[in-house]
């Protein structure tokens, strides 16, 4: 039998040229992140089934994640997102810690999900959240954090836009304002949820399946359609503009104006698929038509702490995945062209040269160089190939007449320049021009 060459359905290879991507895409992130005084974290990848059933459901553990046995007896499951443990580690030091705390994280997560653009079954995903802060101050934030994090990729505000609503109001329209039930607001979030994916006329259909008879004529059917097409606060019915939830979403919104965040928007609409968010929730949705999604969103979740047996902390938080925000920033041109990060590819001439040269490119690397030496013995033209090949833009030239005078050859395998120079000179080049982030370009021999 032979092997496949394939990685698992819905995981990725990373390929030097692909972990080049990563590297930048996470760069990024860490140093927003620090920039608002965020601090890395990290957990196991497995945890006790438990700890997702506990705010989720069986049918979603047996359907959409990685869980199994172990050796021992136990039910664990490949983590499907890090707002759970985050929660747990906050909880076994509830009262050790210095709130608020503020932790980031960009761990590996599992889906076994429908496959299809933007969303594998194994990605990585960015999360970001505050513990101890009860005030609007902790939504506004992380938005702005999340704000700046699409700006330092390069983006616009007008190529994505924030919505932001409440999950608190939405029961509260939903339950005091229309008097449905606890089942049947369940039922109708899930259903708004996944409206924008549903024609409408199967939308009006499961909308009017949810309601009973009486609530039927007495036209909540309409009331809903009205409500659903409400684009500013202004415009919810006066019977729920006083509600404490309309009030923080105003304070949010007027906040991220004086932080220049001005593509923020309130969308009735947007509900947030998990259950344990407890009142503001917002998501990023990419404007353009070829890539028209949700990126990345979250919300404040203030019950989950709890769930262990500790007192409850406030926290807000979101989590942003890298195969949507590599879809985000290829479809507006953003993925900037990223150098192989060797800097000089170094061919040796002359048979028994390996072990003099070891001396001068040991100092190389101690001036901070880094160096791919071939030491293969082939001709200098096919050592430059494959120079060229892995998109290293110098070389140089070691043989015995360069070891004996201390001139060397620097070729820029770009514009196909040839430079002699001493060691301390060229090593002062490749620092200036790395610094410079000379950009590379078509490599010639």
């Amino acid at each position: 039998m032979t092997l496949a060459t394939q990685p698992y359905k819905g995981a990725r290879d990373f390929y030097p040229e692909d972990k080049r991507i990563q590297k930048y895409l996470f760069s990024k992130m860490r140093e927003i992140c620090e920039s608002f005084g965020y601090e890395e974290y990290d957990a196991p990848i497995l945890e006790p089934t438990d700890l997702y059933l506990a705010k989720g459901n069986q049918e979603i553990i047996d359907e959409q994640t990685y869980t199994f046995q172990d050796r021992g007896g136990r039910s664990v499951t490949i983590r499907t997102e890090m707002t759970p443990t985050v929660s747990r580690m906050v909880a076994g030091r509830r009262q050790e810690l210095g709130y608020p705390l503020r932790w980031y994280s960009i761990p590996n997560v599992w889906r076994y999900e429908r496959m299809q653009r933007g969303r594998l079954r194994e990605f990585w995903q960015l999360n970001v959240d505050v513990f101890g802060i009860e005030g609007i101050e902790a939504e506004h934030e992380v938005i702005v954090l999340a704000d700046q994090l699409l700006k330092r990729y390069g983006a616009t505000a007008d190529m994505y836009v924030i919505q932001v609503s409440s999950r608190a109001l939405v029961q509260h329209i939903f339950g005091e304002y229309l008097g449905l039930g606890d089942t049947q607001i369940e039922t109708l979030i899930r259903l708004i949820d996944r409206m924008h994916k549903l024609p409408e006329d199967a939308f009006i259909a499961q909308l009017d399946a949810l309601l009973s008879p009486s609530q039927r004529e007495a036209g909540l059917v309409e009331d809903l359609k009205k409500l659903l097409v409400v684009k500013k606060l202004s415009e919810l019915p006066p019977q729920v503009a006083d509600h404490p939830s309309v009030h923080k979403l105003q304070s949010l919104l007027h906040l991220l104006e004086t932080s220049h965040v001005t593509n923020a928007v309130f969308d009735i609409t947007l509900m947030r698929g998990f259950d344990y968010y407890t009142d503001i929730v917002f998501e990023v949705a990419d404007t353009d038509p070829e890539n028209n999604r949700s990126m990345f969103g979250g919300g404040r979740y203030d019950g989950l702490v709890g769930m262990f047996g500790v007192e409850p902390v406030p926290t807000v938080g979101f989590g942003m995945g890298d195969v949507t925000l590599q879809n985000f920033l290829d479809s507006h041109g953003l993925m900037p062209q990223l150098a192989n990060e060797v800097d000089v590819y170094v061919t040796l001439v002359g048979e028994a040269l390996y072990p003099r040269a070891q001396a001068t490119l040991d100092t190389m690397r101690k001036e901070g160089l880094r160096l791919a030496v071939d030491a293969t013995g082939r001709r200098i033209d096919k050592q430059l190939k494959t120079a060229v090949k892995k998109g290293i833009r110098y070389s140089i030239v070691l043989g015995d007449q360069e070891l004996d005078s201390g001139r060397f050859m620097l070729k820029d395998l770009v514009d196909g320049t040839t430079e002699e120079h001493g060691l301390e000179r060229i090593v002062s080049i490749i620092r200036d021009r790395r610094s410079n982030n000379q950009p590379g370009g078509a490599i010639n021999l």
